[in-house]
This record gives structure tokens, C-alpha cells and sequence, in this order.
């Protein structure tokens, strides 16, 4: 009895472990993250079964999970009969199919986990992550002699500071490392939320200094929606009434400075690059076949029909792209993982407020970025569930402090 609970101790904490470091792995300038996310996959999967085998059965009937199988198997299928074994694409289909793997198995093994302790590893993980975010941003900044400290006047002149002979942390682009920031960072406000009952202004200053050093608009706009709604849902009426007069205050400034609207639609602006390619596939949708052009083929329509074409394998968005790529059925798919799933956070742990605010800014970074299957977003919604089926909100005893 003794060596089985010590043996249940062990794969609980090698579960936390290798957890944390699948998050830590995915900003490392070298590409190990797959072979973590596969070990975790395995190891996820052996220790959920040997300690609830009937459940395995319950959970390969959620909604959620026939959903993204589904769009997985139309993926793999649009992949052999559109493409000829490119390594570029091959090599995506292989990491939609890992990161889904990390994804399904974690979720079946982490709703076996104490969450007290898994929470308070996953806060250091995160002290850690944004500690070495901030040196790196730090030393891009020094390497134009902080002249781009208080921002940038466009979206090209911001992406020249990431250099990549400087990059050991993080990502080298600007958007994606940006967008990293915004979610990881917004699960990072969470964690006292959810933990202590409290909402920390301290962290979202720092979380909100990062993404401003980060040069990228796509952090800034996710953090002030999903700060705003953490606020609106849970804080006192007056707090309410004075966010919303602060950032009415603030909406001029917002506009001009960070947003950049002046030269929102420029074509060196990576806003304007986006409303140049959802112009092309609106404008050219009868030429999108219904089953789908083929798995990462949105370059090759863009190229064909954007005014302009950077070279991106998508169209920046991340539902357009699943239909361009994948049609009707990748879509809806798709669409329906995202709904089922969410009704699944709501019933293992009923905080409608809680999932709504963890699902905006998801959906807002999904408009303008990723693919639909990055791991970003597989980390986000595995932290989030983490988060939300921890413990209980009770709106009255939430608090503002530092």
C-alpha cells in the first residue's frame, strides 16, 4: 500500500515536471520542444490510464475531442492527396499532430492532478519565463541603444530589433513573440485570481511593460481585452465605472501611439498586410474550392491574389486560413473544438465569467495570427483549464492589491 501511494506521489510529480518544462521548451532558440511534447504525450497518457482506465473510455466520447479528431483526420487526408511530401509542409502536419497529441493527453492527465501544487510549480515556471523575456528584450534594446525604448513609429521599424544573432529566448519574430507574450502573460494574472482570490496590479504592470517593450500592437490589444474583462466581471461597480472613464481617457492615446492607426493600412505595417490578404480571399472566395485548397496552401493563393505578398504560409487568420485550407469541414471543425471544448471548461468547474475571459482574447489574437494549431494556443487552453477547474471564484472575496 505504502510503495503504491509513493509510486502515485512519483507520477504525479514527474506529470508536473514535465508539464512545466513543455512550456519552458517552446522558448529555447533550438527546436527540442517536439520531443518533449511527445516524452509528456506518452508519459501523460500511461499514468492517466493506469489510474482510472474506465475513464478513458468516458473521455474519447467528448464532444471536444471528436471535433478536433475530426479535423486532424481531414487535415492528414488534404495533406496526401493535395501535396507531394513537401518538407516545409510535412513538417507542419507533423507538428499539428504532435502538439494536438500534447494536447489531448494532457488534458485527460491533468484533470487527474492536484491542482494546489501544479498551480504553484506552473507560477515559478512563469517567474522564470518572463525574468528571461525581459532580459531578452533588454538586449535587443541595447543593441539599438534604446533608441526604440518608448516605441516604434512602424511595424517595420519595430521588427528590426529583433536580431536574430541575439536571440536565445523566446521567438525571433516580433508578432509571434508578441502574441506569445499576450497569452502566457494573461495566464500569468490569472494564476492570483484563481489562487488567492485577488486580482494583482503588479503583475499586470509587468506583464503589460513587457508587451509594450515587445514593439508588437497584437499583446497590448489581447492583455487591455483581457484585463478588461477580468476587471468588468470581477471587481466592485466603482472599480468597473472608473476602468471605464480610464479607458475612454486613454482611447485617443491608444489609437495614435500603439495602435498606429495613421498607418494602419501602409503596406509595410503588419495590420495593413493583414487587411490586404482578408481582402484577397474575400474577394477571390469563389475560387476557394468548398473541401479546401489544400493543408498550408494560403501561400499559394496569396501569392496568386494578395495586392502584395510577404511570404507567409497563412493568411493571419486563424479561421480563414482553416477554410482556405481545409474547407468546410476544417472549419467547422475546427469551430465546433473551440465551442465543445469551452462547454467542457464550464462543466468541470461552472465560471462562466472565468471562461469567458480566458476565451476573448484567445478569439481576438486568433483574428490576426496562428494557424489554429500552434503551441501557443495548446499551452494557453491547457493552463487555462488548469486554472479554471482548480477552485471556486467567489466574487465577494475577490480583492485589488499588488
Amino acid at each position: 500500500m505504502k510503495r503504491s501511494v509513493e509510486a502515485g506521489h512519483k507520477r504525479y510529480f514527474l506529470t508536473e515536471l514535465l508539464f512545466c518544462l513543455a512550456i519552458l521548451s517552446v522558448f529555447l532558440p533550438w527546436k527540442v520542444y517536439p520531443i518533449v511534447f511527445l516524452l509528456a504525450s506518452v508519459i501523460f497518457f500511461i499514468s492517466a490510464y493506469q489510474l482510472d482506465p474506465k475513464s478513458l473510455k468516458k473521455f474519447l466520447r467528448q464532444p471536444w475531442f471528436l471535433a478536433i479528431s475530426a479535423f486532424v483526420l481531414y487535415a492528414c487526408g488534404s495533406f496526401f492527396l493535395t501535396t507531394n511530401g513537401q518538407p516545409q509542409i510535412r513538417d507542419s502536419l507533423i507538428k499539428m499532430l504532435i502538439n494536438i497529441c500534447f494536447f489531448i493527453t494532457g488534458i485527460y492527465r491533468l484533470n487527474q492532478l492536484d491542482k494546489a501544487s501544479l498551480v504553484r510549480i506552473i507560477d515559478w515556471t512563469m517567474h522564470i519565463i518572463f525574468l528571461l523575456c525581459f532580459i531578452q528584450l533588454l538586449v535587443y534594446h541595447q543593441a539599438f541603444h534604446f533608441h526604440l525604448l518608448t516605441g516604434a513609429s512602424s511595424s517595420a521599424k519595430g521588427s528590426a530589433l529583433y536580431n536574430k544573432e541575439l536571440f536565445f529566448w523566446g521567438l525571433s519574430d516580433k508578432n509571434m513573440f508578441g502574441a506569445r507574450l499576450a497569452l502566457l502573460g494573461f495566464i500569468y494574472l490569472l494564476i492570483p485570481l484563481i489562487r488567492d482570490s485577488r486580482i494583482s496590479c503588479l503583475r499586470i504592470l509587468l506583464v503589460f511593460l513587457l508587451a509594450f517593450l515587445s514593439l508588437s500592437r497584437t499583446p497590448i490589444v489581447a492583455l487591455l481585452i483581457g484585463v478588461f474583462l477580468v476587471f468588468w466581471f470581477f471587481a466592485k461597480k466603482p472599480i468597473r465605472a472608473a476602468l471605464l472613464v480610464g479607458l475612454c481617457a486613454l482611447t485617443p492615446y491608444l489609437f495614435v501611439k500603439v495602435l498606429r492607426v495613421d498607418t494602419l493600412t501602409a503596406s509595410n505595417d503588419g495590420m495593413g498586410v493583414r487587411i490586404t490578404y482578408w481582402k484577397a480571399f474575400f474577394q477571390h472566395f469563389d475560387e476557394i474550392r468548398p473541401w479546401g485548397n489544400g493543408f498550408l496552401k494560403g501561400g499559394d493563393f496569396l501569392r496568386r491574389h494578395a495586392a502584395y505578398y510577404h511570404g507567409e504560409p497563412h493568411i493571419h487568420n486563424t479561421f480563414l486560413s482553416n477554410y482556405l485550407e481545409l474547407g468546410i469541414v476544417g472549419f467547422i471543425s475546427y469551430c465546433l473544438f473551440l465551442w465543445f471544448f469551452y462547454r467542457y471548461c464550464i462543466h468541470m468547474n461552472n465560471l462562466r465569467s472565468f471562461w469567458l475571459a480566458v476565451f476573448l482574447p484567445l478569439l481576438a489574437i486568433m483574428m490576426i495570427l496562428y494557424s489554429g494549431y500552434d503551441n501557443d494556443i495548446i499551452l494557453y487552453l491547457q493552463l487555462a483549464f488548469v486554472l479554471g477547474t482548480f477552485q471556486t471564484i467567489v466574487k465577494e472575496k475577490i480583492k485589488i492589491g499588488f
